[in-house]
């Protein structure tokens, strides 16, 4: 017998139920403005804005409203890549220096799939180094930071390089944006490239919240450098971006094998699989293939390609992690889907902060005696309840994650972070030598140790 929440929910249709759910996130997190838009079928099935584009002006989200997608940039550079590979001028499996010059000889001989799965071993491009040109200058002179292909870690430079890769195969300035085609074969009438420096009266304002305020969202500025626009930058609607995953649906952008390639994990040296495609995340949904992309923080877009559903969320708060909301919407556009893995348990911990998450964790485990989930999707949840306020949950996830992963040196560094982020030094140190002890390599677990061991008590 359903219980009257539960009755209540069946009764809604898919559209109440996702509207439910995005107020729900939105009074919770105080986020001010919003977008949603799902696809099913081939068509546009639901649209909704919510709040405020800027809080000063009081100026309404409509579904016009622009917003930063931020990484979600990536995906369309992985279709920009794919497509490329399909015109058969790029080969993923083919060094960077095969299409790009000037680069350091530790650099030439890295694939181009390395890059597009952040498992290349480069140091990051990052903007405080200087300009676009100062700060690519400075990179090049950084060492690498492992092989390629024997660990997974994001970071911009890898996007850059495609960028400069594919221009250079076009016949286009190495930094020219490359997602511009998409768009006219989407029909995105309201995308394109940009940041807080340009004037669009049209574009939300970009919140955030500090930690000593955290229901008070302060405006933050964006600025994206032209050789970063490969891996961030496009402002969307969501009801664009919804036709982008239309076409992505079918075959206006890429063909079946080519979408199949972008859609599978890249592995690592030692053949376990990663969680990135092609500028995608392939996420472990094994009832219903599922593969997204997150941006900010703030924005997220899924896509289930065998059930023909996708959903957009766009909002104008970094830290809001609408993706934590989208398998539960998508539930009720999906006959039959039901939350298990990671999602399940997110359901389950959800408003837990403030009673005893570890608990919560230890019953959801006890009544789904099957429960598995992927290494990676725990512990990049763990680190979004870290970063944003939430000590207790995060710990329990982490973990979670090592309990699951007992020889994995990166779910003890992890769970180390979290004890001290709870101020358990002592467990945090013991966590940190586990690392350690899994992988004598790891310079974090070292640097963190000297730090614990130096702390009085």
């Amino acid at each position: 017998m359903l219980g009257l929440a539960a009755t209540a929910q069946a009764a809604q249709s898919p559209v109440e139920r996702a509207d439910a759910i995005v107020r729900r996130a939105m009074a919770e997190q105080h986020i001010p403005g919003l977008q949603i838009a799902v696809v099913k079928d081939g068509k546009i099935v639901m649209s909704r804005a919510y709040g405020v584009a800027d809080l000063a002006n009081g100026t309404a989200v409509t579904p016009a409203t622009r917003f930063p997608i931020n990484s979600i940039t990536k995906a369309f550079t992985g279709v920009a890549a794919m497509r490329e590979v399909e015109a058969g001028r790029l080969d993923l499996a083919a060094p960077i220096g095969t299409y790009v010059g000037g680069l350091p000889e530790t650099w030439r001989g890295i694939a181009v799939r390395r890059l597009l799965s952040h498992t290349s071993g480069l140091p990051d491009f990052d903007d405080s180094d200087g300009d676009g040109s100062a700060a690519w200058s400075a990179t090049l002179v950084k060492p690498i930071r492992f092989q390629p292909g024997e660990r997974f870690e994001y970071n911009q430079t890898n996007y850059a390089l495609v960028q400069m890769a594919i221009n250079g195969l076009r016949g286009r300035p190495r930094d020219a944006t490359l997602a511009d085609e998409q768009f006219a074969l989407a029909g995105m009438s309201h995308s394109g490239f940009g940041d807080t420096r340009d004037a669009d009266s049209g574009r939300v304002v970009s919140y955030g919240y500090r930690k000593a305020q955290p229901d008070q969202p302060t405006a933050r500025t964006e600025i994206f450098s032209p050789l970063h626009r490969a891996a961030a930058g496009i402002v969307s609607t969501a009801d664009d971006m919804a036709r982008w995953l239309i076409a992505l649906q079918g075959e206006a952008l890429l063909g079946p094998s080519s979408k199949a390639v972008m859609w599978t994990p890249v592995a690592y040296n030692d053949g376990k699989l990663g969680q990135w495609g092609m500028g995608w995340l392939v996420l472990n949904r094994p009832a219903h293939r599922a593969v997204a992309m997150t941006g900010g923080s703030r924005s997220a877009v899924y896509l289930y390609p065998d059930d023909k559903v996708g959903v957009v969320i766009l909002t104008n708060l970094a830290g809001s992690t609408p993706e934590d909301l989208i398998d539960e919407i998508a539930q009720g556009f999906i006959p039959g889907m039901t939350l298990i893995g990671v999602p399940a348990l997110r359901a389950a911990l959800t408003g837990q902060e403030s009673l005893d998450p570890a608990a919560t964790i230890t019953r959801f485990r006890a009544a789904n005696r099957n429960f598995a989930a992927d290494e990676h999707e725990l512990n990049d949840w763990g680190y979004r309840l870290l970063a944003f306020g939430k000590p207790r949950s995060a710990l329990a996830v982490l973990k979670l994650t090592a309990d699951l992963n007992p020889t994995s040196a990166n779910a003890f560094d992890s769970l180390g972070e979290a004890y001290a982020a709870n101020g358990d030094t002592a467990s945090a140190i013991a966590a940190y030598g586990k690392s350690l002890a899994l992988d004598p390599a790891n310079k974090n677990a070292v640097q963190w140790l000297e730090k614990l061991k130096k702390q009085p008590g």
